[in-house]
Parts: structure tokens; sequence; C-alpha cells
């Protein structure tokens, strides 16, 4: 089996691109998951949903967020039973809206998550630089964001199934101790941990639900990897579709039980002024009273881990769309070259851990702050492209089974016209509520969002002159396999 695809060769004659059938189901659940970061994701964003979002209505939000997805991901896994590739976005927008919203989709895709794999290696180092320092070991923070970046690269050159070993040990830890934190927390309160007044109407549809809802979706980002990965999964017709299902509902449930647990913990009452007061420390705190000091640490560390867990699951998503575009001439021929012994788009990978460690270091040589400028900013960007292409797929799929003869009343009609809704609804709440996520007024970082728009026009501009100038790569864009053929 080749390595390289010669650079004048049909990218359809190129389909064996080297890359191994050795994901199972569950390894690719902890690929998506762990892009969650869901340590990270409870002491960052929770605590900030309950401040300036609906206070103890966030469990409810986390529901709502989860059911919106869970749309999604109806008329997602019923596409991927037709459609296997590595492509993810890039393919399913070609399959459903043609070619030019394809490439469109593609360098959108490129762009968001190459900024938030940006964004994750920036709040890792700031919060390593502090974990360090509480115990002795002080080093900057482009330290700590370089050694994560140089260890990225090089389990993104490896295979991946190491870095889905890696990631599962990660995920099981950091998990483990939020759950006997809310077990410790049930201990003491018991039935008023869970307190009812999180779930009533007027506690969750306050004027914070359009805030928590952006945060409760920010979570969220990357669970629809689990496509990419179809080409190396041994049974893609159902484990795309079982680990598209299976993310989304291990999230939410996650997500809701934790911040359920803490608003019992505090007082349903109180939640949004303690929060506000305590921020990132909130759960830290809680660790401290309910498990103790020790616990505390222990859950510092594995923010640290969470965050590398992040990291690498959004490296190797992102690498998969720079080595598909490669691979079909959109994107320079060289970036799908895989790698004879690793069986991994290494190529890709080098050039994705180039570009982070590009942006970081711009970030650190203008003595921006890694968590409040690099972090938030990036991330913030990153979700708004990867909100707004969720969005253009799921039009895709209505599009896609319009004549399809296993078209369905709700799996390819009604679940992704809601989710089209739905994901639509939390775009405009991305947008509108941009300063409050990279929590400045700057009037440029504020624009950056335009990019997204500027990296689809492109796109299509560049889809047209393809079709002018080079048909046979055009009419190669968004090709994949046919699951029958597997």
């Amino acid at each position: 089996m080749t390595s390289t695809i010669p650079a004048r060769r049909a990218p359809e004659a190129a389909e064996p691109a080297g890359l191994r059938r050795t994901l199972t189901t569950p390894r690719i659940v902890f690929l998506v998951v762990a892009a969650a970061a869901p340590m990270s994701g409870v002491v960052g964003s929770v605590p900030l949903a309950y401040a300036i979002g609906n206070g103890a209505g966030v469990p409810a939000t986390f529901a709502l967020a989860g059911l919106i997805l869970l749309c999604f991901s109806v008329g997602y896994a019923a596409m991927s039973r037709h459609v296997v590739g590595a492509g993810g976005f890039y393919t399913y927008i070609g399959k459903g809206l043609g070619r030019p919203l394809a490439v469109a989709g593609g360098l959108t895709a490129v762009l968001a998550y190459t900024a938030a794999v940006a964004g994750v290696a920036g709040a890792f180092g700031y919060f390593a630089e502090l974990v360090s320092a509480a115990h002795g070991l002080v080093a900057p923070w482009p330290v700590w964001t370089g050694g994560a970046l140089a260890l990225t690269a090089v389990m993104g050159y490896r295979r991946i199934d190491l870095s889905a070993r890696l990631l599962a040990v990660l995920m099981v830890a950091e998990v483990a101790v939020l759950v006997v934190l809310a077990l410790a927390i049930g201990a003491r309160h018991g039935a008023d941990t869970l307190p009812v007044a999180a779930f009533r109407p007027d506690t969750v549809f306050s004027p914070g639900l359009g805030v928590a809802l952006m945060f409760a979706l920010i979570s969220y980002v990357g669970f629809e990897a689990a496509a990419l990965y179809g080409e190396e999964s041994r049974d893609p017709r159902r484990s795309v579709p079982v680990a598209t299902y299976t993310s989304v509902v291990l999230i939410t449930v996650f997500f809701a039980v934790i911040s359920w647990a803490a608003v019992g913990a505090v007082g349903a009452d109180r939640v949004a002024e303690r929060a506000g007061a305590e921020l990132g420390d909130l759960f830290f705190h809680l660790s401290d009273d309910y498990l103790g000091s020790f616990a505390t640490s222990v859950m510092q560390v594995l923010l640290c881990t969470s965050l590398f867990g992040a990291l690498l699951g959004l490296h190797t998503a992102a690498n998969r769309y720079l080595f598909v575009l490669g691979r079909e001439r959109v994107l320079p021929v060289s970036l799908s070259r895989v790698h004879p012994r690793h069986a991994s788009p290494y190529r890709a990978s080098v050039v994705l851990s180039v570009a982070t460690a590009v942006v970081c270091a711009l970030f650190a040589l203008a003595g921006a702050h890694p968590y409040t400028n690099l972090a938030t900013t990036m991330l913030a960007l990153g979700t708004v492209g990867i909100v707004g292409l969720q969005a253009a797929v799921a039009v895709a799929v209505l599009v896609f089974f319009r004549r399809h003869p296993d078209a369905h009343w709700w799996r390819t009609r009604l679940a992704p016209a809601l989710a089209l809704v739905g994901l639509t609804g939390a775009l405009y709440l991305l947008l509108d509520n941009f300063p409050l996520v990279t929590g400045t007024d700057s009037v440029w970082v504020n624009r950056i969002p335009w990019l997204m728009p500027v990296a689809a026009l492109g796109g299509l501009g560049y889809a047209a002159w393809l079709r002018a100038r080079a048909p046979e790569r055009y009419r190669a864009i968004a090709t994949a396999q046919d699951t029958p053929d597997l």
C-alpha cells in the first residue's frame, strides 16, 4: 500500500489512502468525548453559565442542548450509513448541497478546528502554569503550551489507536473524580442533592437562558467528529452512528448531573451569586469541602490532563480535514501522505502542529494573556464555525434525503429540521454574546467571527476557479465511499 499520492494522479485512484481500520466503537467514543474535555468544561464553563446565565437552571439547559444535538445526530447518523470517509462536514455538505459549498465548508472547518486547537493549547498553558506553581514548579505558560504541542505532534504522528488509548485513561480519571464529588454531595444532602427547582420552567426560561445555552453548546465542541474516523473504523456503518449517539448522551448526562449536584450543594437561590464570586475556583472549593485538599490537588492535575485530552482529540479531528482536502487536491496533495508504518496522516498532523504553534507564539510575543485572550478568543471563534457547519449539515441531510428511498419522516426530515432551528438560534446567541465569551470590548477581537464567512466565500470562489480551470479536480471534490461497498 503506497504512502504517497502522485501529484498528477486523480484522487479517485488513490482511494486506499493507507488509513487502517483499527478503531472500535469505544475508541471512537473516547476520541470524541475527550475533545469535549469534561473536567475543564465543568471547571471553566459551568460556573460562568451559573453566574451570567440562568443560575440554577443550568442543568436543564444542558439537557436542552443535548436534545438539540440529539436531533442533529439523528440525521447525521442516518447520512453516515450512506457516506463514509474522513471528510466529516466537508463530505456531508458536498453530498447534500454540492461541491462549491463543500469547499466552503471544508475551509471553514479547517479554520474552526485550528482555532479551537490553539485555544485549548492556550488554556492548557495557563492552567498548567498555575497548578505547577502551586506545587513549587515555576515555568511560564509558553513552556507548558510548547510542551503540550510537542507531545500532541508526536501522538498525531503515530497510530491513532495509541491516542485513543491515552485519551481513554485520561477521560476515565477526570470523570471518576467528578462522579465521586457528586456522590459525596449526595451522601451529605440526600434527596436535596438534585433540587426540583433546577428544572422549574420559571428557573430554566429566565432571561439568562440564551447565555447559558451558549456556554452549554461550547462544551459539546467536537462531538460530531465520529464521522471523521469512518475510514479508520472496523465497522463504520455501525460505529459512526453508535459513537455519535453515545457521545452526545454521555456528555449531556455528565454535565447535567454534575452541574445539578453543584446546585444542590450550594443552593438554588445562591448558586449564581457564589459562582460569580468564585468562577473557576467554585468546583475546587466544593472539592475541598466534600472530599478534602488531596482530592482538590488531584482535580487540579486532572484539569490539565483534561485540557491535553481535548487538545489531542481536536488535533486528531482537524488533521483529518487537512488529510482529506489534500487527498482530493483542494489543498496541496502532500497533506494526504500517510506514514508507511504508523498509517497516520502524518504530514497533515505536522502542518497543523506548526500552524498551532505559530498562533500561540504570536499571542505570546504580543504579551497576550493565555486564557482571557488566546483561549477565549480562539475557542469562541472555533465554536462559531463548528455550530455554523452543524447547521449547514442539517440542511444537507434534508436535501440529501429529499428523494432518497430511505427517507423517513423523523430521521431524515423532522429531526434535522428541529436541529436546524436549534442550531440557528444557538449561532445567533453565540454571535450576539461573543463579547461575553471573549471577555473583552475590543472591536477588533469581537469582529474575529467574520473570518468564518470570509473563509466560506473564499471556498466558493476557489471552487468556481477549480470548475473552470481544473475540472477533473473539481469532479473529485467531496467524494466518499459508499458503505455497501465496504
